[in-house]
């Protein structure tokens, strides 16, 4: 697997073209960025009401923690400044507004020593985003809300790029899982018994890349990598963002990453927003992708 550092220097075409590559980017924080993560902190901060978000966990108990997320994150994610915050992003890293679609922004969080690993703070074993009805096209971008490091952040296992895994993504239908299980994660404390697409033989986790952005920092890669999270061990709650785009000419022509293991029906499409104006994606182009992936 190749990383690239230090903002690359080429338009988002040939970034498109080396993700579905196997490349991971690697992006110092811009203003936008920065932006959006401060946006992000005062509502976290207003959340957390005094106590300090990264070490709250050791001051109150799992289900008050859990609680607060489950208010947090949906306002995160539903707020217009989110989406406005977002599509400035997009269009400063070179993104054509009237073929860029996204979805909306997730604050993700990580708690340390095992404290909340299930449900709204749910850790990923290895897998990849296409096994959950994704595009192969689909591109994700990862961005730090408070400082990280190596013991709380995600990993790359880059030996899987072309190599399949068993896995149980030909039980997973999208549709099925919005209607039964997508809306009840704050539910979910100490033992999440959600059917998700997990690997269903051993994966080798080592060789793996672990990068570790700066605040603010942008990592971008494809929907296809394998990748899970790293079981925190910083003492500190991480606080992250995560979003995905996909390019509706990639879309349409099929210009994707290979697909090596992934047999999942129904399509996320439909949840992916145009940078320009909002629309949603073309209903006959979210057709064109019923059925097996």
């Amino acid at each position: 697997m190749t990383v690239t550092f230090s903002n690359p220097r080429f338009d988002d075409t040939e970034r498109r073209t080396r993700l579905y590559g196997g490349q991971v980017f690697l992006y110092s924080a811009v203003p936008e960025s920065l932006a959006l993560i401060e946006f992000a902190r005062g509502l976290i901060v207003e959340a957390f009401d005094g106590l300090d978000p990264e070490t709250a966990q050791y001051e109150m108990p799992v289900e008050k923690f859990a609680a607060i997320l489950a208010d947090l994150k949906p306002r995160f994610i539903h707020h217009p400044t989110s989406k406005e915050l977002l599509q400035a992003l997009l269009v400063s890293f070179g993104c054509n507004p009237d073929k860029t679609y996204f979805d909306v922004p997730r604050m993700r969080s990580s708690t340390s020593d095992d404290y909340l690993t299930t449900g709204i703070a749910y850790a990923f074993h290895p897998h990849r985003d296409t096994w959950y009805s994704a595009p192969l096209c689909q591109v994700n971008w990862w961005i730090p809300i408070f400082d990280v490091v190596p013991e709380n952040v995600m990993t790359f296992h880059p030996r899987y790029w072309d190599t399949p895994v068993k896995n149980g993504s030909h039980r997973y239908d999208y549709y099925e899982w919005n209607r039964t299980s997508r809306f009840n994660a704050a539910q979910h404390i100490g033992k999440d018994t959600r059917e998700q697409p997990k690997p269903e033989e051993p994966v080798e986790l080592e060789p793996r890349v672990t990068l570790v952005p700066e605040r603010g920092g942008v990592m971008i890669f494809s929907g296809n990598q394998l990748h899970s999270s790293v079981p925190n061990t910083s003492g500190k709650t991480r606080f992250s963002i995560d979003f995905r785009t996909v390019h509706l000419d990639d879309v349409v022509a099929r210009r994707e990453a290979p697909n090596v293991d992934c047999a999942c029906t129904g399509t996320t499409l439909r949840d992916f927003l145009r940078v320009r104006d909002l629309e949603r994606m073309p209903e006959d182009v979210a057709l064109a992708y019923e059925g097996n992936t």
